[in-house]
């Protein structure tokens, strides 16, 4: 026991003690005031923890109790300056940041002394080269027309475009620079879910009108739909697609309230609501509630916006939901002009734990169930895919390309091209940046003309350097990619090709009876135009798996 109490209150106690001797010592000689006030500040602290109640180490350890906090507080500095390992993924390695500063301050991204990269790990991947290369294409060629012959305004896109991030997630200046940055490379910036501020206007960049279920910009005092609005804004030249989110890759499936107190008037007039007021995303769209209703409201969006691209966005989830989604568009002949898969592994906000953990399916699989979906129905060749969720390096690209993917989206990556340091504080408001905060004082710190154009050189220099890899492997264009080029190690003595790593289904096969693969014959049975609740299959086996 009086060890116990000597472990716990013995520095306190030096402390008090120290307080005490060297303040009568201190009237005798004044240079010793120094000690008595600083040892007791530190007695002020140690009551301080004896009196508060809402943390017991400080209770029992005054004084020293605080340094957990402390630590707790450097830990994630400490971590990733000083003890991450160059490609430890937390969540963006190192190697990976990197990387991206390089290619936005045109630095030289070139890698010294080989591979830091176990290449007989079970997760390598490679590109197999040709003995016969390619003349290096221009990556500013790299486009491809969305629109579908519903569609009477196609839009010319980038290969590589700026992923869904609000205004209000993200800063004014952050807003302003990504706009910029992709006004100069000709390629396109998705608002997000937050509307189309004034910022997304200034510098009159090529916009996705990313849709909600807030419907934000286009709604009614009481949060629906409102068609009038909606029209207002889509027929501006800015916006040249419009993106109903299903669902996205941090938190699929959960809605979000904005209290009162984080509503700014800049933040309110963007997304037409009230001041004083609690802001709610519902987790679902008050629009539609079955796959044929979904698809009536991209016709009305279609119609309402002059015949623009309209798709939607999703993290895909229970896989017969999709499938009635496309069963509703054989009914009904109403087909989207683009879908863009997001991975669980994405996000760019705060999520819960759990959401982002543990909930929606990995880019790869969900892009591959999706690109095989559509094929499988005959409906691919009028639907572009893009794809998003944690696409840094050319590479990436061409791992997603190769699984389907006509054009990739990336948030984190052009984030940190915009200076982003990976503190992992963008839910705080005190971003050390000024990417991802509404404190004024903090976003003058980023430089909207020195920012856009690294957004700019991070495009480029990533296209060329994907143009580079392809020509090394004897194609041209990035489209060539097929399952072949890409090869997985699945153990420290074999590879395979993705082809014959991936189920890829043959053109027109859903629609054949019975269909041969059964993981997507049955769930395709499951699905139904009228419902995203599954039919109820007697024959349905248990444990069925993707094959």
């Amino acid at each position: 026991m009086k060890h116990s109490l000597l472990s716990r209150y013995g520095f306190f106690t030096v402390c008090c003690v120290t307080t005490l001797v060297t303040a009568f010592m201190a009237i005798q000689w004044h240079g010793w005031w120094p000690v008595p006030l600083v040892s007791g500040a530190l007695v002020l602290l140690g009551i301080a923890d004896l009196s508060q109640r809402g943390y017991a180490v400080r209770r029992n350890y005054p004084i020293l109790g605080n340094l957990r906090y402390i630590f707790q507080a450097l830990r994630p500095e400490l971590r990733q300056y000083l003890f991450e390992a160059d490609t430890e993924q937390l969540p963006f390695s190192h190697v990976q940041r990197s990387l991206v500063y390089q290619r936005a301050r045109q630095h030289n991204d070139a890698k010294p002394f080989g591979t830091l990269r176990d290449v007989y790990a079970n997760t390598y991947e490679y590109i197999g080269h040709s003995m016969e290369t390619a003349p290096v294409a221009e990556p500013d060629d790299f486009r491809l027309t969305i629109g579908n012959d519903q569609c009477a305004q196609p839009y010319e896109i980038s290969l590589f475009n700026i992923s869904a991030m609000s205004f209000g997630a993200l800063s004014a200046n952050a807003i302003r620079a990504l706009n910029k940055g992709a006004r100069l490379g000709r390629f396109a910036h998705d608002t997000g879910e937050g509307g189309i501020s004034p910022y997304h206007r200034e510098h009159g960049g090529d916009l996705i009108w990313e849709l909600g279920s807030g419907y934000f910009g286009c709604r009614t005092p009481a949060g629906e739909f409102d068609p009038e609005r909606f029209a207002e804004q889509a027929h501006d030249a800015q916006v040249k697609m419009i993106e109903v989110k299903l669902s996205q890759g941090a938190k699929p499936g959960h809605g979000g309230l904005l209290p009162a107190d984080k509503i700014t008037p800049e933040i309110a007039q963007t997304r037409e609501i009230p001041q004083g007021e609690d802001c709610l995303s519902p987790a679902s769209h008050p629009a539609f509630s079955t796959p044929l209703e979904m698809l009536d409201f991209i016709a009305q969006l279609r119609e309402l916006s002059g015949g623009k691209p309209v798709g939607f966005k999703l993290c895909l989830g229970q896989p017969w939901q999709f499938m009635a989604i496309v069963k509703a568009m054989l009914e009904t002949d109403i087909v989207p002009d683009f879908i863009v898969v997001d991975g669980s592994e994405g996000g760019t906000g705060a999520a819960p734990v759990e959401f982002s953990d543990h909930l929606g399916t990995p880019l790869r699989e969900g892009l591959l169930f999706v690109h095989n979906t559509l094929v499988g129905a005959g409906l691919r060749e009028q639907v572009r895919l893009g794809a998003s969720g944690k696409i840094i390096s050319a590479f990436d690209i061409a791992r997603v390309m190769a699984m389907g993917a006509d054009w990739v989206n990336a948030a984190r990556g052009y984030m940190f091209a915009l200076g982003c340091i990976q503190s992992q504080s963008c839910h705080t408001n005190r971003c050390p940046t000024g990417v991802a905060t509404q404190d004024p004082l903090r976003q003058k710190a980023l430089v909207v003309g020195d920012k856009a154009e690294q957004v700019y050189h991070f495009h480029h220099n990533t296209l060329h350097a994907l143009a580079e890899m392809i020509a090394a492997a004897g194609l041209t264009r990035p489209w060539q990619i097929t399952p072949d080029h890409l090869v997985h190690r699945v153990s420290e003595n074999e590879v395979k090709l993705f082809t014959h790593l991936h189920p890829f289904l043959e053109p027109g096969e859903l629609l054949r009876d019975p269909v041969q693969r059964p993981f997507y014959g049955r769930i395709w049975r499951m699905a139904q135009a009228k419902s995203f609740a599954p039919v109820q299959l007697v024959d349905a086996p248990s444990g069925a798996t993707a094959a």
